[in-house]
């Protein structure tokens, strides 16, 4: 590589206002995050309208410390990358202007980017021998998605959650046993204290795709038997219910996993997205990928949930190919993946 590329990248595409510096697609300098997460809790989920107006109080400042923290100015960036879609439009707007308006008072380069292939281009910055094809699961409050990565930003997704996400599964469930918002990690945390074959929730399947999820009908399991121990008068052991319902979500997205995997034949696999920072989650995949010969990839905690080093490093290939964008570049808040605004 004759010149180094510096992407200063932002994302705000939910509860977290973050900005980071990326050096040549998978050297993080620099990863600062604003968590809106306690302002949330008390009204146990994200609130877009609070959502918004945080992002606004905290952009510049957060995007201000990323370039500090790099010890880089702006005028030695390549390029502004910025998630752009999917989200909460108000929140995608506030990110969106923010990259506009730094690029069009600079001069350097617009690159808009998706946030699912942000989670995808995640495993990238601390796996630096991982390369295009490979299967990944994407698994966070709003997605749940099985992804053939053919190559850089090329994907095909052959499996998608037909109701609930993952992620939004383990919140209600986690509202409905009384432990409250963020639901992912208390479950988590819980299900290490309980017994997860105690109570017997389904595996759903659906007929008509093989890859698909659905975890609505696990969510009404789960409030079923809690209305049943209500009326009968009978303890609810939190735990067991916890580990129950955990277990039943690993067990789906491993096996659907594990069945792509076998079918198309590669021998790599990764996991993205809030919810593969579970642990229950991580040591089943080791598991099962140890079992299947398949090298098993996975993003640090820190780069599961939404941050925008991921970005920076999806932003990377995205520019790589001649990727730009205009000023009339917008949030789309139902992007789907592998669609793209032209630049």
């Amino acid at each position: 590589m004759e010149k180094d590329i510096y992407i200063l990248a932002v994302e705000s595409s939910c509860d977290e206002t973050a900005a980071a510096v990326v050096k040549n697609g998978r050297e993080v300098l620099s990863n600062v995050i604003y968590s809106q997460i306690a302002l949330h809790t008390e009204y146990g989920g994200v609130v877009p309208e609070i959502a918004s107006r945080k992002h606004i109080e905290k952009i510049n400042q957060v995007i201000g410390q990323a370039l500090t923290d790099a010890d880089k100015e702006l005028s030695q960036m390549s390029a502004i990358a910025v998630t752009y879609g999917p989200g909460l439009v108000g929140a995608l707007l506030v990110g969106v202007s923010a990259a506009k308006a730094i690029s069009f008072a600079s001069g350097i380069p617009l690159v808009g980017v998706h946030h699912i292939e942000g989670h995808i281009s995640a495993n990238y910055i601390e796996n630096k021998e991982l390369e295009p094809p490979f299967i990944c699961l994407v698994v966070s409050g709003g997605h749940s998605h099985l992804v053939v990565v053919k190559d850089y930003g090329e994907y095909e997704i052959i499996g998608r959650t037909r109701d609930d996400a993952a992620g939004e599964a383990f919140d209600k469930v986690a509202r409905a046993i009384g432990l409250g918002y963020p639901g992912g990690p208390k479950i988590d945390k819980i299900s290490k204290e309980g017994n997860p074959e105690a109570i017997s929730f389904p595996r759903a399947k659906v007929g008509d795709a093989e890859y698909d999820f659905s975890f609505s009908g696990l969510k009404s399991a789960v409030l079923n038997y809690l209305n049943s121990c209500q009326m009968k008068g009978e303890q609810i052991h939190t735990a067991d219910v916890a580990a129950s319902f955990q277990k039943a979500v690993i067990d789906v997205l491993v096996d659907h996993s594990m069945d792509a995997v076998r079918k198309y034949g590669y021998k790599k696999f990764a996991i993205a997205g809030g919810v593969a920072s579970n642990s229950g989650l991580r040591s089943a995949f080791e598991k099962a990928c140890k079992a299947e010969n398949i090298a098993f990839y996975h993003p640090s905690p820190v780069y599961c949930t939404d941050n925008a080093a991921m970005i920076g490093t999806a932003a990377f290939y995205e520019y790589q190919k001649g990727v730009r964008h205009g000023f009339d570049l917008n949030a789309v808040p139902n992007l789907k993946l592998g669609e793209r605004v032209p630049g």
